[in-house]
């Protein structure tokens, strides 16, 4: 453009609406902003449970999902949450003993798992965190074959009898699983015993779960042949009374699940025939 000529159009100073504009721009904001500050106590605790939604709402509908195609959607969201029921145990429990914990992540053909954030100080507590479990899982299932009992529902029957099999199950005293931390206050070489029993099932039955549980419970049962450090010698410290109380409470239960077991597979069986 040539010096001597003037612009088509020469911008002025912008005009003064006394802040208008910006209030209509900025009212939106300013009303969303509010209602985030009404209810950030809400918030809060939203965020706050997000990852826990995620994990375990996640890694529950997947295992529905999994589960329903081999047993159908009805018996997929039962066990799931005969699953959900035990995981809940472990975690009241550490809550009570005032352990950190994470939330529950289903793993289909496997259960699910709660990771501790911080170990607990001695086998007693280890052993109530343990045990909490098989305990509220056993509840589950009796309510399943309390529904059966009053719908007729052999549905409910065949969730009842899964549950009362894998909480014995998971009373095996071995390793990782729950049985073989809860008698690491009774007598750690009772490892063996569950080893045993692990490996007699694999002639049974092969599996490859099975085959996990032993690999993954191998480093805690060479321990019991190594020399204890006094840091690992204080943790197996338990009181007679401690020991009698976990020790009562394990093998009453592992009966109680046996008798149960055997009634319902019994029930269903007969309803099948009939």
């Amino acid at each position: 453009m040539d010096s001597n000529e003037v612009p088509a159009f020469s911008p002025g100073p912008p005009p003064q609406d006394g802040g208008g504009g910006k209030k209509k721009v900025l009212g939106p904001f300013a009303v969303i902003g509010a209602i985030l500050l009404k209810f950030k106590g809400g918030l809060i605790v939203a965020f706050k449970f997000l990852p826990i939604l995620v994990k375990t709402g996640g890694s529950m509908i997947v295992s529905i999902w999994i589960y329903s195609m081999m047993f159908g959607w009805m018996f997929a969201v039962g066990f799931v949450v005969l699953i959900f029921i035990h995981e809940c145990g472990h975690l009241l429990m550490a809550k009570r003993l005032g352990l950190k914990v994470g939330a529950p992540m289903f793993i289909p053909f496997v259960g699910a798992i709660i990771l501790l954030k911080e170990q607990p100080q001695n086998a007693w507590i280890e052993a109530q965190v343990a045990i909490g479990g098989p305990v509220f899982g056993t509840v589950g299932a009796i309510l399943c074959y309390g529904l059966y009992m009053i719908t007729g529902n052999l549905m409910f029957c065949a969730l009842a009898s899964t549950g009362f099999w894998l909480n014995l199950f998971n009373l095996a005293p071995l390793g990782f699983v729950d049985g073989g931390r809860i008698v690491t206050a009774i007598s750690p070489w009772l490892w063996l015993v569950g080893t045993a029993v692990m490996i007699g099932l694999l002639f049974w039955h092969f599996n490859i779960i099975v085959v996990v549980i032993l690999i993954a419970s191998t480093p805690r049962l060479l321990s019991l042949f190594r020399k204890r450090t006094d840091v690992e010698a204080r943790y197996f410290e338990v009181t007679p009374a401690q020991r009698w109380i976990i020790g009562g409470a394990y093998f009453g239960l592992i009966l109680f699940l046996m008798a149960a077991m055997f009634t319902a597979k019994s029930a269903l069986a007969t309803a099948i025939v009939e």
